[in-house]
Order: C-alpha cells, then structure tokens, then sequence
C-alpha cells in the first residue's frame, strides 16, 4: 500500500476511534477528572487534530485509479440525489433535536415526532452518512473509501451506539421515543421535511458550485453546465 495511503488509512481509524472512545468509555472518568468544560476541550482537540490529520493525509494521497467510472452519469446522477437528501436530513437535525447537548429529554413520551425526525430519529448522523455513500459512489478510489468509509462508520455505528448511551442516561423517556421514530430513513416521510428541501436544494448549489475550485472536482449539475 502506498505510504500516503498508510497514513490516511491510520488518520482515519485514530479519527473514529477516539470519537468513540472519548464519547462513551473514556467520557464518564475524564469528566470526573476535568469537569465537563475540561472534557470537552480535550475531546475538541483530538477531534480537530485527527481531522486535520485525516484531511491532509486524504490531499496527499493519490486521486487514481478509480474502482469503476464514477464520472458516468448514473453514478453522477444517483450521488447528486444523495447529497441533497443528506443536506436535507442535517438541516432538520437542528430542528427540536432532543439528542443534542443541553436537551434534557423530559417530554420525548409525549412529543411527536416532526420534521426530519419524522424520517429518522437521527438526521444529523444520516446526514453525514448519506454524504459519504455518495462520494464513493462518485468518486470510487482508494482514498475516498478510506476516509467516507471512516465517515459512514462513524456515522451510522455512532447514532447506534448514541441510542444506548441515551436509553441508559433518560431510560423509558428515550425508549418512548425511539418506539415513535425509526434509526433507519423512513422514505415515506421524506415529505415531512417541507421547506428544508428548498433550504437544502440552494446549499447545495452553493456547495457544489465552489466544490470545483476548492476541491479541483466539478459537482453535482456543474459537470454538465461546465462541460456545456
């Protein structure tokens, strides 16, 4: 294997390996030991560097050969799909989430589930998760496995594993309301996201339109208008 792929390959793994070591072992005894603003610097920075590390490895590695034609319009077509949905999906997560920090969960028995919840009780993690399926749909080399596979793993075994740490800490609260949404998309309820599609649909012409100079790759509808 390639050196830069070594490293991409071993930035990945400390990536999703101390989210999940420092959001569920690690976390109760650090935040004894630091208190919970010490903690979370400390998460924030591991978080930050293996990141970095994980994105400047990814730079380096090289772009070929590709798995199959990731340019053909198929692949193309169906990733485009993808990433707006995942756009969707995380916008709605900051709609009424009872899983971000702060939110104690007291009424989860008797909210109804709206929005994006309506589609998953996780849409910030399917969100991300969506992303990285359509980017080794799109551009299927080695590099771009490793790190979205690093990605996707986070996202979909975290939101699993964030539902146990959840049932332990609010109990029947949180048990009430995973009997009311679903961990895996309800397509059905895709309707239910309403006027995100059009917040999601303009961000995504935004991202896909500077993904060409910042990421040297045209996206989503620009392949077509830039090669027109």
């Amino acid at each position: 294997m390639n050196e830069t792929l070594v490293s991409l390959t071993a930035a990945s793994i400390a990536f999703v390996g101390l989210h999940f070591a420092l959001s569920h072992p690690l976390r109760r005894p650090l935040v004894g030991a630091l208190g919970e603003r010490g903690f979370m610097a400390v998460y924030s920075l591991f978080a930050l560097g293996t990141f970095i590390w994980m994105t400047r490895a990814f730079k380096a590695a090289p772009y070929e050969p590709r798995l199959w034609n990731g340019f053909a319009d198929g692949p193309w077509i169906v990733a485009s799909v993808l990433t707006v949905v995942a756009l969707a999906l995380f916008l709605g997560s900051f709609v009424r989430n009872p899983a971000l920090p702060g939110q104690e969960g007291a009424d989860l028995a008797t909210r109804t589930p709206t929005g994006a919840f309506r589609v998953t009780r996780h849409p910030m993690m399917w969100g991300f998760g969506l992303w990285a399926l359509a980017h080794i749909i799109a551009t299927p080399t080695a590099r771009t496995l490793i790190l979205a596979g690093a990605i996707l793993i986070l996202a979909l075994l975290g939101s699993h594993l964030q539902d146990r740490k959840k049932e332990a800490q609010l109990g029947e609260s949180w048990r009430a309301w995973e009997a009311k949404t679903s961990y895996w998309p309800r397509l059905s309820q895709l309707g239910a996201l309403g006027w995100l599609w059009i917040a999601a649909l303009v961000l995504w012409l935004a991202i896909t339109w500077a993904h060409a100079p910042v990421g040297y790759v045209p996206a989503g509808i620009w392949k077509w208008v830039a090669v027109s």
